[in-house]
């Protein structure tokens, strides 16, 4: 057996800081996907796991056969050269070496020491092995588990002394589940009417109602959307606009519709290889589409068909398997089995892309080729279109009958010759249509107007494909590649004489065959990100060996199995995971239990955090009234600074602000703009959607605050909320104040607040009845016409009362 030179080193401040370092180790036995593995990936893996080609020392140890015929003896910490250059204080033999920038800590040591001494044992790796279903554990504190989703948490939290957290106030509640399945809050009559009943059954009813409600659609679509990229403009070079508007409706109408997971994948990646293709599953294609294109003249058409290639694996991946397949386009995997071949190998499957129209040749101007289009109406459109042209058909067959009815059967002579002579008039007169019918036509023609272009993809003969070493597109060398999944992960069961499209759908989805397991585990991980804070594995975009493994694997291997075995129903899921015990929980906790669970991996509590961008906008305008809940259309245009768009050429662009109430769309219309991104969604983190977002990143800035305390929409809502509190409410300065909590925040104000608020109004009566063209130049802002009953000072100072409202944590926080 081949073996490194043994290096005994006496250390025994080291040992003695590895013997004691982690007490809080569990006497059961370790486990390799929980508590090894990751410590191995993390510093030993780069050097000594799937890339063959930069492996050191031919030393590979993500393998067990492979590290145990070289550098483990299980059971033996002298014979294991792993661990004694692990404790070496040498500084040319001790791993990781300096120059790595990695250090293992004592506990990680204290592991790794641990597992070879109980014998070295390697499990197949989490992500990709079957989901298998486990009984849900038995629980000291039954009263509180509401479900097996309880179950599973509570024995966890038992395990680590924690216990859960009283239940939220019903107030609270509601706002959280309203927020979480609409990105809306609740009315103040939504909130008294849950709040007074008193039934068991009281918050599934208010899941119901929110599920069925075409707000869900909304919510969900705006994950959905930084998912897979959506956004208005091409994003490289020029970044023009293209037409891809209709798919974000077919998203929309996806969630609505309850659409199963598994045929929403069909749909997207191949809607136009399925049999009989309807106009939505097209539609759906346009996912196909969403990545960045070049329209510059003098491109290298080689190279950009390489780097789109590239995208769509990354992107694909990501999504469905939750795998960053995408560090395999140069080498083989750092910490993951997936090769180079692997990469190309899944990027032909979209060989059959027709990306040649996305090439525009000696011209600077906008594209002169685009890709294949269609002209569309949405859903409800085209259902409107069926309904109106049935209705023209039946009325002019009514029409018919009552002409045939009252014709007579003796023509006279004279009517003849005047029929004949009609026939032979050259004049062109237009028929005039009777009233009904005009109407009808008249009804027809807007509707077809309505129609919106949207890119789609149309299958063509497939290009060849090569692996290109080192990611070079200028390399031809590779060997030619046909589709086909990571070879670890099996084969995929093609259709026809090439694997489609269609094939690797079906194989995202088959959980008997394919990867549907591991699909399912990644998108039930991400529902559950949602509503609970953070992924039962926090890591939403890697469940390869860099990522966290799951602090409940089997909750999630069962929410996975039920996921695809109920007909991978999205709203079912969703309904399960927010009827529980845990998801009712309140977000206080205390300082003992954010020391023992900093990051709430045991669900002790619910999570507290900032609303994502278009949901701090839509809160907004919501409450001020303004708040427009149109359903699908073209990207709207809200306020946006006066020259942002300054350094846009190719063509060079003026930003033209909605005139009407367009403006006051919901935030998932807003025109997305790659290279620059609407400053208010900018400020709350929204991203540029140029790759897979699966977890937005949050960050606390006075920029985010100015925002919404300057920016024309927040000022505008301001002033149409100062509007609504002065019509609705009674007519008392307190009963104001308390009706502008109750529509904002569902409470009552305390009275430190009141007493706060109060002095606010006085004082900015004060200013503004002594300058009233301050008051008017402040409620100049926004397209809504100013309340003319209302007296302009007193409008003004009730306006910065809303201001103040509107600004404040508990606004723009989900609690």
């Amino acid at each position: 057996m081949k073996r490194y030179s043994h290096f005994i080193v006496s250390s025994l401040t080291l040992l003695a800081a590895v013997l004691v370092a982690s007490p809080a180790l569990a006497q059961k036995k370790l486990d390799y996907n929980r508590d090894v593995r990751p410590i191995l990936s993390e510093n030993c893996f780069f050097c000594h796991g799937p890339d063959g080609e930069h492996r050191q020392a031919d030393l590979r140890l993500d393998v067990e056969e492979a590290a145990k015929d070289y550098a483990i003896v299980p059971g033996d910490l002298d014979g294991s050269d792993v661990f004694q250059r692990i404790i070496s204080t040498d500084a040319d033999l001790q791993m990781p070496p300096h120059e790595s920038g990695k250090k293992l800590k004592p506990e990680e040591i204290a592991v790794l020491k641990r597992w070879i001494e109980e014998g070295a044992e390697y499990d197949p790796y989490w992500a990709y092995v079957k989901p298998e279903h486990h009984a849900a554990p038995q629980v000291d504190n039954q009263a509180w588990s509401q479900t097996d989703i309880d179950r599973f948490l509570l024995e966890k939290m038992e395990a680590a002394e924690l216990s859960p957290s009283p239940a939220a106030d019903k107030v609270t509640l509601i706002r959280r589940v309203t927020f979480d399945l609409t990105g809306l809050p609740p009315t103040p009559e939504e909130v008294a009417e849950f709040v007074a009943d008193d039934s068991p059954q009281a918050l599934e009813k208010v899941v119901d109602r929110l599920l069925a409600s075409k707000q869900f659609g909304e919510r969900m679509a705006i994950y959905w959307l930084d998912l897979v990229r959506y956004a208005d403009t091409v994003g490289y070079h020029g970044d023009q606009d293209h037409n891809i508007s209709p798919y974000r409706d077919y998203v929309l109408d996806a969630f609505n519709n309850n659409l199963p997971f598994d045929q929403f994948t069909r749909e997207q990646l191949a809607g136009d290889l399925l049999p009989d293709s309807t106009i939505d599953q097209k539609i759906a294609t346009g996912y196909n589409r969403l990545l960045q294109t070049t329209h510059e003249g003098g491109l290298q058409q080689k190279e950009y068909l390489a780097i789109y290639a590239a995208d769509r694996v990354r992107n694909v991946s990501l999504v469905w398997m939750g795998a960053t397949v995408g560090c395999a386009q140069c080498h083989d995997h750092k910490y993951d089995p997936y090769t180079i071949k692997d990469f190309y190998s899944l990027g032909a499957f979209f060989a059959d892309v027709d990306e040649a129209k996305h090439f525009t040749m000696g011209s600077n101007a906008l594209p002169t080729k685009r890709p294949p289009e269609i002209k569309v109406n949405t859903p409800r459109e085209r259902a409107e279109l069926a309904r109106l042209e049935a209705e023209l058909s039946q009325l002019r067959q009514q029409q018919e009958a009552e002409q045939q009815e009252s014709a007579t059967t003796e023509v006279s002579v004279e009517e003849t010759a005047a029929k004949d002579q009609a026939k032979k008039s050259k004049e062109k007169k237009q028929p005039q249509l009777p009233p009904a019918e005009k109407r009808l036509v008249d009804a027809i023609q807007q509707l077809n107007e309505a129609a919106r272009l949207t890119m789609v993809t149309q299958a063509i003969a497939p290009r060849e494909m090569r692996v290109l070493p080192r990611g070079n597109w200028l390399d031809d060398s590779g060997e030619i590649v046909t589709a086909a999944v990571p070879e670890f992960l099996g084969k995929v069961d093609a259709s026809g004489d090439r694997a489609t499209r269609l094939d690797l759908a079906n194989w995202f989805v088959d959980a008997e065959n394919g990867a549907g397991g591991l699909t399912a585990r990644v998108m039930v991980n991400r529902l559950w990100r949602l509503f609970y804070g953070v992924g039962l594995s926090k890591s939403l975009d890697d469940f390869g060996g860099q990522g966290e493994p799951p602090v409940h694997p089997e909750l999630l291997d069962n929410l996975a199995i039920d996921f695809y075995t109920h007909g991978w129903d999205i709203k079912r899921m969703v309904k399960q995971m927010v009827l529980t015990a845990a998801y009712q929980q309140s977000s206080q906790t205390t300082a003992e239990v954010r020391t023992a669970d900093p990051y709430n991996r045991y669900y002790s509590h619910q999570s507290r955090h900032r609303l994502p961008a278009e949901m701090v906008r839509d809160n907004a305008l919501a409450v001020s009234g303004l708040l427009n809940l149109e359903y699908g259309g073209p990207s709207v245009r809200p306020y946006q600074p006066e020259g942002y768009y300054r350094h846009l050429n190719f063509p060079q662009r003026k930003y033209h602000a909605d005139k009407n109430d367009q403006q006051w769309r919901r935030g998932v219309y807003v025109h997305w703009q790659r290279q620059f991104l609407h400053p208010m969604l900018k400020a709350f983190d929204a991203p540029s959607r140029e790759e897979c977002t699966a977890q937005r990143a949050q960050s606390n800035t006075p920029l985010a605050a100015l925002v919404l305390l300057n920016d024309p929409t927040f000022v505008e809502a301001a002033r149409a909320f100062a509007s609504r509190i002065l019509t609705e409410a009674p007519q008392t300065d307190t009963q104001r104040i308390t009706r502008a909590y109750q529509l904002a925040l569902s409470r009552d104000p305390e009275q430190h607040e009141l007493e706060i608020v109060t002095a606010v109004l006085d004082d900015n009566r004060d200013i503004y009845q002594a300058d009233t063209d301050a008051a008017a130049q402040l409620l100049h802002v926004g397209l809504k016409p100013i309340d003319k009953k209302v007296d302009v000072a007193e409008l003004a100072a009730w306006t910065q009362v809303a201001r103040v409202i509107l600004n404040l944590d508990e606004m723009i926080t989900r609690n």
